[in-house]
């Protein structure tokens, strides 16, 4: 299999970020421009997640709207990603959506959601012995990062399924327990091929490598149990919304101008962003990524038989484009994280009202602006419409 060295996620590195987001470790002080040509710094991890922004980059539409960019800087973990936000080092990144309401709410940090960055995306990947999800009872299942979408997903499915989650080491798991583990995405491909672990589930192309290279096979998609779910979110510096108002629009701007790009250049986003691409911005040959963002209805029937797929009446894509903020999702997100189990002190989400949050902690100024430039959310094949009923169905 591939080892892409990117994306390098351990239980280190969370331990690393608690101590950042709780004050815990001394950071460069923030430094920010009034200068409105400052350029646009962006922070990435190497996962599909991050198309959108490394698409504007790579087809110059932050130079269409008159702005100053660098070349993104590729991080090896989240914690690496947020401390250099912090620091100021970068100030437009993907992050996690349950990582912005911990990073908001629980340390007390500027950062605003600005736009989505995709949905879907990320499947459960298992071993060829496991069947079903309750063949995962008593066994071991990876995820990248415990405020995920992927561990909150992987433990409602779980539930549901009656099983129970564990969380810290243990002798001897009952059939009806599965313990969870933050593992590096890199690390998940040949745990599963060694026997570490029974299951992972991540962001893409992480499950598209296990199913190229033979080593598992997709079980669930996320977005099958949560019906077009975001999972990494455009994160903006609260300092630069309230003191560049004109020049955070044109970031915006360019970010929706890179999704409608998306959405009708799938194969040409797919060779761009792999590792033989020009920008080699991921470590992925061309065909992994061609497996997730360009439709194939021979494998979407193939996951409709194998049970990856449940609801096909859903038309979901494997990943797709749309950059609007829904407030029901953010309600629900809380909603939801309140009863995930999280390694760490999250005690905060027991005072976090849903409402608030999902007011609060996005800022859609920039993001409706942008939508109407091209006609409404009807440009994303989506009503016209800034609500939205959320539906999760195992």
């Amino acid at each position: 299999m591939n080892d892409p060295d990117g994306y390098k996620i351990s239980r280190r590195d969370f331990l690393t970020l608690s101590a950042l987001l709780t004050g815990g470790l001394a950071l460069p002080k923030l430094a920010f421009s009034a200068n409105s040509n400052d350029a646009v710094r962006i922070g990435y991890l190497p996962i599909t997640d991050a198309s959108p922004l490394l698409v504007a980059h790579s087809q110059g539409l932050f130079e269409q709207q008159g702005l100053v960019t660098e070349p993104p800087k590729l991080f090896r973990s989240w914690a690496q990603i947020v401390e250099a936000f912090m620091a100021g080092q970068v100030n437009v990144v993907h992050l996690l959506s349950p990582m912005t309401i911990w990073a908001r709410y629980g340390s007390q940090f500027p950062l605003k959601v600005v736009a989505w960055n995709h949905m879907a995306g990320s499947a459960l990947t298992v071993a060829p012995n496991i069947h079903s999800v309750k063949d995962l009872g008593g066994k071991k299942v990876a995820v990248p990062f415990w405020y995920s979408i992927h561990n909150v997903v992987l433990q409602h499915v779980l539930k549901q399924n009656g099983l129970k989650v564990v969380t810290k080491p243990t002798e001897k798991l009952q059939e009806n327990e599965v313990f969870l583990s933050i593992m590096a995405p890199a690390d998940m491909g040949p745990g599963l091929a060694n026997g570490a672990i029974s299951g992972f589930i991540v962001a893409e192309p992480f499950n598209a490598a296990a199913e190229t290279n033979g080593i598992g096979k997709i079980l669930r998609f996320t977005g099958d149990v949560w019906k077009d779910h975001a999972c990494c979110v455009v994160s903006m510096h609260e300092h630069d919304l309230k003191e560049r108002p004109d020049w955070s629009q044109k970031v915006v701007n360019a970010v929706v101008d890179a999704q409608l790009w998306l959405k009708d250049h799938r194969l040409e986003g797919a060779k761009l962003l792999s590792k033989e691409g020009p920008g080699k911005y991921t470590p992925f040959p061309s065909p992994v990524l061609e497996r997730v963002l360009v439709q194939n209805t021979e494998l979407q029937t193939s996951y409709a038989q194998s049970g990856a797929i449940k609801h096909a009446n859903w038309n979901e894509s494997r990943i797709d484009f749309q950059p609007y903020p829904f407030p029901s999702y953010t309600r629900l997100l809380v909603q939801m994280l309140k009863d995930t189990q999280v390694e760490g002190n999250n005690a905060f989400l027991s005072k976090l009202d849903p409402s608030f949050a999902s007011k609060d902690l996005v800022d859609d100024r920039f993001v409706k602006a942008a939508i109407a430039r091209h006609g409404g959310l009807r440009a994303f094949g989506l009503p016209d419409k800034f609500t939205r009923t959320e539906t999760v169905n195992v």
